[in-house]
């Protein structure tokens, strides 16, 4: 990936004189920067780099150029990590941060030292086993991707050599060695304070300028400005699986009368050969499945001739190995980083696309008479990025974890989305507040963007049903899809698209003779500009079999599939507002409902609480209030998308079984009644593993027999029990006829001596209810509670107080007798009218 430069702005070194001796050979020039590298503080580094730009000619800076790029944006291998620009913080060192950052600018020393080498047509090589995955695969299978960065630049390795080598120019090689992604566990810092971030930014906002051309190389030779990259005779043979084409700059310039003419088409090359840089590495990841697809029909055609053709010698097959790029695909994770620096670039490139004026974005506007900028401009992104965004969005969807850091590629994706927020003119405030309408004038990217906006979609959907969204982080990134889809005429766009790619080929007969060709897996913007396609039928079906191959079968986003994905969205939206208002209550209650005792550390923790711990815990009220916020607007935003009605959504809640009482504490998870009692369906376990709903787990045997909790002293609690156990024995028959009684005296001995019957519990299922109805235990005496801490502590504190009012320890034991047995005699009274109320 990324490490980057800046903007405009000259650097004017302060006047310093070098101690190099007169030089002959540039071995001694790279032994000398090498031993300051060490000796010197960075200053004088770039002092000293500075002089040895202006002062030596590109025959001595040739030698030096690789080690001073490896030894500011660190070596491939990661074992140097140059001047850390990843870390480099102004507010933390605003010395270094400041040097680096003139030094590295566009029109600064560094570059002017690429301008200098570019005039004398420098090659330098670039390993191939540092690409990403699928272009290494490709190439070392003797099939080279269809992008002029690669196109007559592989070198074929001397006999004993060791691997394939790209002879990049001075620029290009400078771009990769700068893209090239960080060392893993790298700190991470703020994007806003980090050198790199700003240096990507400026370097942006210098080559894809919105207002006015590319500034020219500084002159760093007599010639003047440097020139383009010339082609290059191809060390070896290769196949290709897509279309070499003519640079775009190429073929403008044929058709100008005289060269001289547009000064421009000298320099546009370097915000081409930026482009191609940073796409290629930054976004050319895809996965096996996805590599299949998209081959074209061209592409395959090429390949076969290319078996036939080829030497002997070499055995394997022309094309990229399934095997490597299969290996490639499990181990790539892109980083948050990664993702970062991708969103800058796609902001970026839509600004520098849509800076073009009104009379210009219209396909017919493209003639001869367009200046290669404003080409340029009109075909990076459909050309360019398109294709390979689509594909690396896939995979992020697909592997990302389900957890919080998916906000990261879900805002890179929302960016390429809107490109209407990075317009110079802005669209109109709607009324009351409402959020602003989406022009018609971009009803054309949303149609030839379509399956970025619906396949996608139904990604985000299928992780949104497998996410906690009682946690605020994953409410908000719900509610952000929603908000940017619910935008008004969006919805209306996306549905026009999906009726164009639809549309029945018997309608369109005069489209039959047509091939829905796939584009190249590239799409290079390099590639000739295809005359303009007034079919927006075509257009639509033209994107969709390019991205996902002439066999794919669409799923409609407006259709009964995603409409019941989104029902399923909704009705869990409505459990995770349910259940954070649950969580919510239940704090304010054991808040206010907690003992005395607790302040002083002996209130046991509740082991049944209805809800697991999450990140509402930490954060309070607030997050709650906005989680059910986020929630809210959500569910409004996907009822206004889909047109879902308030009947539909009660409709889907019954149906789901999301019926509660009135606290919303008592929902048990979906299941089904067995043989052998509930057991759980799918969404049952979904929602036990998300926090949703629980079982109230309970003990429902003996509970004279039940372990000894933490809250109990054991020697006591066995005692105790030994004691209970042999009075029950011993005077069993007694008690049993005294229960026996009709009277008053028979209703007191069995609330104290009678367990409450298991069947008046809520048990889980009948089947359960059948089972324990049968273990009715006859009377018998409990003295289990004599053995709990809580009990004992509340006796000490009461006779402690007792004595502090001059009460003696006996007197005060009888009042205790009595005033239980008051207490007592009002529960039974109080029991027995509520048994006669139930008959």
């Amino acid at each position: 990936f990324p490490q980057w430069f800046p903007k405009t702005a000259v650097f004017n070194p302060p006047e310093a004189t070098m101690a190099f001796p007169h030089l002959q050979q540039p071995s001694f020039l790279l032994a000398s920067l090498k031993a300051d590298a060490i000796n010197k503080p960075f200053a004088q580094r770039c002092q000293d780099l500075v002089k040895v730009i202006e002062d030596f000619p590109a025959k001595e800076l040739h030698a030096i150029f690789p080690w001073l790029v490896e030894s500011i944006f660190g070596s491939l291998d990661g074992v140097l990590i140059g001047w850390n620009l990843r870390s480099l913080q102004g507010r933390v060192s605003p010395v270094e941060y400041s040097i680096a950052m003139e030094f590295l600018d566009p029109g600064g020393p560094m570059m002017k030292l690429v301008y200098k080498l570019q005039a004398e047509d420098y090659k330098f090589d670039f390993p191939v086993s540092y690409l990403p995955g699928p272009v290494k695969a490709s190439i070392q299978e003797h099939v080279v991707p269809d992008s002029p960065l690669y196109h007559n630049k592989v070198q074929f390795p001397p006999t004993g050599g060791l691997g394939l080598n790209l002879a990049l120019n001075p620029f290009e090689f400078a771009l990769s060695l700068i893209t090239q992604k960080p060392l893993p566990g790298a700190l991470h810092v703020r994007t806003s304070d980090c050198a790199y971030f700003i240096l990507v930014d400026r370097y942006l906002s210098w080559f894809l300028p919105t207002e006015g051309s590319v500034l020219p190389p500084l002159s760093s030779s007599p010639g003047g400005p440097s020139p383009s990259p010339a082609p290059r005779t191809p060390a070896m043979p290769f196949a290709s699986y897509g279309l070499h084409h003519t640079s775009l700059l190429k073929r403008h310039i044929s058709h100008q009368t005289s060269v001289n003419a547009d000064p421009a088409s000298h320099e546009i090359w370097r915000s081409e050969t930026l482009l191609q840089v940073f796409v290629e590495m930054w976004l050319h990841h895809y996965s096996l499945e996805m590599y299949q697809k998209m081959q074209s029909p061209h592409a395959k055609l090429e390949v076969l001739h290319y078996r036939l053709s080829v030497s002997s010698a070499l055995h394997s097959p022309a094309q990229p190995s399934l095997q490597a790029l299969h290996a490639y695909q499990e181990s790539f994770t892109p980083t948050e980083e990664h993702v970062l620096v991708v969103r800058l670039l796609i902001k970026h490139l839509h600004a520098f696309s849509n800076s073009l004026k009104p009379e210009q974005v219209s396909p017919s506007a493209h003639s001869h008479a367009t200046s290669p900028l404003e080409e340029f401009k009109r075909a990076a992104v459909p050309r360019f990025v398109q294709q390979k965004l689509y594909l690396f969005l896939q995979h992020c969807f697909g592997h990302w974890p389900l957890d919080a850091s998916f906000r990261a590629v879900l805002e890179m994706w929302l960016s390429y989305l809107q490109p209407w927020r990075y317009a110079p003119e802005k669209q109109p405030q709607g009324s009351d507040g409402q959020a602003r309408c989406v022009s018609e004038r971009w009803a054309p990217f949303v149609q030839e963007n379509l399956l970025l906006y619906t396949k996608l979609f139904v990604g985000f959907l299928s992780r949104a049903l497998r996410t906690d969204l009682v946690s605020p982080k994953n409410a908000l990134m719900v509610f952000r899809v929603a908000k940017v889809f619910a935008q008004p005429n969006l919805a209306e766009m996306i549905q026009k698209g999906e009726q164009l790619f639809l549309e029945p080929e018997l309608v369109i007969a005069h489209r039959q003779h047509r091939l829905f060709s796939a584009p190249t897996l590239t799409g290079s913007f390099l590639s000739s500009w295809p005359p303009a396609v007034t079919d927006t039928s075509f257009k639509v079906k033209s994107h969709v079999y390019s991205l996902e191959g002439q066999d794919c079968k669409y799923t409609p986003m407006f259709g009964p599939e995603v409409r019941t994905l989104v029902l399923r969205l909704a009705q869990l939206i409505t459990q995770a507002k349910q259940t954070a208002k649950s969580i919510s209550d239940q704090c304010g209650e054991s808040t206010a409902s907690r003992p005395f005792l607790s302040w002083l550390g002996f209130c046991l923790s509740d082991t049944n609480s209805s809800y697991p711990a999450n990140d509402l815990d930490d954060m309070g009220q607030d997050s709650i209030r906005k989680t059910d916020e986020y929630l809210e607007k959500a569910l409004e935003y996907l009822c206004q998308m889909f047109r879902l009605s308030e009947a539909q959504l009660a409709q889907l809640t019954l149906a789901m079984g999301t019926t509660q009482d009135e606290n919303g504490k008592k929902q048990l998870p979906d299941c089904i009644v067995g043989e052998d009692g509930l057991i759980l369906t799918p969404l049952g376990r979904y929602q036990i593993i998300n926090g949703l709903r629980k079982f109230d787990i309970e003990y429902q045997g003996d509970s004279e027999l039940q372990p000894i909790r933490s809250y109990e002293i054991a020697s006591l609690v066995r005692l105790l029990f030994r004691l209970s156990s042999t009075i029950n024995h011993r005077f069993a028959g007694q008690m049993r006829a005294l229960c026996s009684r009709a009277d008053f005296l028979g209703s007191f001995c069995r609330y104290h001596l009678m367990e409450p019957g298991l069947t008046d519990k809520h048990l889980l299922s009948p089947v359960g209810q059948g089972r324990v109805a049968s273990r009715a235990r006859g009377p018998r005496l409990s003295l289990r509670f004599l053995g709990s801490y809580r009990t004992l502590l509340s006796l000490l504190l009461a006779f402690f107080v007792a004595s502090l009012l001059r009460i003696g320890p006996l007197p005060f034991a009888l009042l205790l007798v009595l005033g239980y047995f008051l207490y007592a005699a009002a529960m039974t009274l109080l029991t027995e009218q509520g048994k006669l109320h139930q008959l």
